[in-house]
């Protein structure tokens, strides 16, 4: 089965694009949502059509930022949330105006696929991270996870990566080429501190971690690494844990009633949150199993620099203009280390922004999205190549082959 081609080229015309399988906009969660709305919204402005699916939104606006919404129901159930409003959104798709393309996010939305294209809307399915690794996933969650992945690899018309390391990954995997479309990183300029000392805070006076509680973002390591010992600056830790209530028990523990440890919970408030990210004396990015990372973007265009956790990803990203860590006893040496050296602190800070301003901006992944939509509306697929790609037998690994720190 292939994608109807378009009757002429679009290189000129306007689009009607589709995008299936988030939250939606406004944007108010993570990293898909924060790439739809900044696409979307240039999309616009370059004159296209925009067609969000949206659940849970706090209002019922038909528009947004010049994008049309559609507000539909989900299941609110951890594992069918996201399939339950997919598989309606896929619906009103098919029986409505055929969009000349569809961006379908997230692997585990691939089952859904073969009804877009049957009815000639070329589909694109943004892969994410290696969400089968996550721990919030049990075993048949990840099972799933593996399936879907292959099975959209096999079904889809292009495939998206927002890393290098994630395209290696499938190259690796099944042979199949992917488009490589980054996110965009916001630049802060001067924000004011009045929230962070509202916060009992000194602006550049602590180390920051924004992430979920879960075990893959390393927050007990680098709890327990901080703990263990002498920095003088405290650790503040932004996040919240929806699924994972022992693994937050076992990070509390490991704070051990530290005062120079605080946990603010989640910070739902954007300007407070950048404002924490834009006065940080270090971001500490323990994430490993993401690609693109929009909370370590978030930072760099802060002007953070950056302490992460010793992966691809966060390497490449960084440009290895970073502190990195495996461990708890890693950062045990690096905190005292980085505190005894604000010079160098300074200079990878103003590196980060620099690299985040020049490599990872919202009008070159328009650029990118705009391309791909028009290259699937005229007839272009992976489709034949993919169709019988099977996972290879050998393992990959985001471990980079190198561990030194700088």
């Amino acid at each position: 089965m292939t994608a109807a081609k378009a009757p002429a080229s679009t290189a000129q015309r306007t689009l009607s694009i589709a995008m299936v399988g988030t939250r939606g906009v406004p944007a108010a969660y993570g990293g898909f949502e924060t790439a739809i709305e900044e696409v979307g919204r240039r999309l616009v402005d370059r004159g296209h059509r925009v067609t969000v699916y949206t659940r849970g939104s706090e209002t019922r606006e038909r528009t947004y930022l010049g994008m049309d919404l559609v507000h539909l129901p989900a299941l609110h159930q951890k594992q069918l949330e996201t399939l339950s409003h997919t598989g309606l959104s896929t619906l009103h798709t098919v029986f409505g105006r055929r969009p000349d393309a569809a961006f379908v996010f997230n692997a585990a939305n691939a089952p859904f696929l073969p009804v877009l294209r049957a009815r000639g809307i070329p589909t694109a399915l943004h892969m994410d991270g290696l969400e089968w690794k996550r721990s919030k996933w049990g075993a048949r969650g990840k099972a799933y996870y593996r399936w879907a992945e292959e099975f959209g690899v096999r079904t889809a018309d292009a495939l998206i990566s927002d890393a290098p390391g994630i395209a290696e990954y499938y190259t690796h995997q099944f042979g199949v080429p992917t488009e490589l479309i980054r996110y965009g990183a916001p630049i802060l300029g001067e924000m004011p501190d009045e929230g962070v000392r509202g916060l009992g805070l000194e602006p550049g006076g602590y180390h920051l971690v924004v992430a979920r509680f879960e075990p893959e973002n390393h927050l007990l390591e680098i709890v327990e690494g901080y703990r263990r010992g002498t920095a003088r600056l405290p650790l503040v830790v932004v996040g919240s844990a929806p699924y994972s209530a022992e693994y937050t028990r076992l990070v509390r523990d490991a704070a051990a009633d530290d005062p120079r440890i605080v946990f603010l919970g989640g910070v739902y408030d954007q300007d407070l949150l950048d404002a924490l990210y834009a006065h940080a004396y270090t971001y500490v990015h323990g994430h490993s199993v993401g690609g693109t990372n929009p909370s370590l973007l978030r930072a760099m265009g802060a002007g953070a620099a950056v302490v992460a956790y010793d992966v691809t990803f966060n390497r490449e990203v960084l440009d290895s203009q970073g502190w990195f860590f495996e461990s708890a006893r890693d950062l045990t040496a690096l905190f005292a280390g980085v505190e005894a050296d604000a010079e160098r602190v300074a200079q990878l800070g103003l590196s980060a922004r620099e690299r985040a301003s020049e490599v990872f901006r919202w009008d070159r992944v328009t650029d990118d999205y705009e391309s791909l939509a028009r290259r699937l509306a005229d007839g272009r697929s992976v489709h034949d190549v993919a169709r019988r790609a099977r996972r290879a037998t050998g393992a990959w690994s985001s471990q980079p082959s190198h561990h030194a720190a700088r």
